[in-house]
């Protein structure tokens, strides 16, 4: 295969994987973008993520407030602002610029490929040597910061509690005493009972027929339904449980009847992978272009 078929074929896969996630992005669908955090809207595109880092320089040096309150509410605050925004600018700007270039260099390297202006091949070598480094660092930063969020932040506007695939979040270990499956590390973490964008592809977080049935039905379940936020520490003490309850199971109201929680995994995933993808395509368009750009006549 030719240096100059190479070319065409990378630029064709960054301007082919950029559609699909300009179609599925999701922020660009609309899927996530805009929270509703302390009782204040928080749309990603806006947000004032200095305030954020202001509130955590203060805190940080007010002696009443302890490393955990510091952590997880005031450091975890700020870093999720920067890294909502971040996403959000990124996930349009290396969809653009992506898009752009792949058509473009596409364009140019059909062109030449039905040897239309070959005496330019060098310069279009040139082109994509650079569309090429700049892609493929725009769609990196994107999969990291995709990533982050993906697997550390979830919507605020829809808080869903994590659970196992039976809908249980605690299990009896004596007595009264139960062991909560996802609490970590401290009281103030609160956002470890919270399923996260990349836990929300899982089945019990979307519409379960059995597990649903379950819930409703089982005799043995009904009477052990709890609220997940009781855990507020790794063990937890429960009175008024049924001694047959050896699981804590989320209340039949926390059960979902749509699939709309995988669909923004999925969207997440798609995108991350996708640009994956882009990043191995942009370094090929890269490392041919400047083959092309060192020996014109090899296209």
């Amino acid at each position: 295969m030719s240096k100059g078929l190479i070319f065409f074929c990378c630029a064709c896969a960054i301007l082919l994987f950029t559609i699909i996630n300009l179609s599925v992005g999701p922020i660009i669908s609309g899927k996530v973008g805009n929270d509703t955090a302390d009782g204040n809207d928080f749309y990603w595109g806006t947000a004032n993520c200095a305030f954020y880092s202001d509130l955590y320089d203060k805190a940080e040096k007010d002696s009443s407030i302890d490393k955990d309150t510091l952590k997880y509410k005031f450091e975890r605050a700020k870093n999720e602002c920067y890294r909502k925004k971040g996403m959000h600018d990124m996930e349009y700007t290396s969809f653009i610029f992506n898009a752009v270039i792949g058509f473009v260099c596409g364009l140019l390297g059909l062109l030449h490929l039905f040897d239309v202006k070959k005496e330019y091949v060098s310069k279009t070598g040139m082109i994509g040597l650079i569309c090429g480094f700049i892609g493929f660092v725009f769609s990196f930063v994107y999969v990291i910061l995709n990533g982050l969020v993906y697997t550390t932040y979830y919507d605020y506007n829809n808080r869903i509690y994590k659970r196992n695939s039976d809908g249980a979040f605690a299990e009896r270990k004596g007595g009264d005493e139960f062991e909560c499956f996802y609490y970590e590390d401290s009281p103030v973490n609160e956002h470890s009972l919270i399923a996260k964008y990349s836990d929300l592809i899982q089945k019990q977080y979307n519409y379960d027929k059995d597990l649903s049935e379950s819930i409703k039905k089982d005799a043995k379940v009904i009477p052990c339904e709890e609220n997940p936020n009781i855990c507020v520490n790794e063990k937890i003490t429960v009175t008024g449980i049924s001694s047959n309850c050896k699981y804590l199971y989320v209340q039949d109201s926390e059960l979902s009847d749509t699939i709309t929680n995988k669909d923004i995994s999925d969207r997440f995933l798609t995108t991350l992978l996708l640009s994956l993808f882009i990043c191995l395509a942009n370094i090929g368009l890269a490392i041919f272009g400047f083959l092309l750009f060192r020996t014109p006549g090899d296209f």
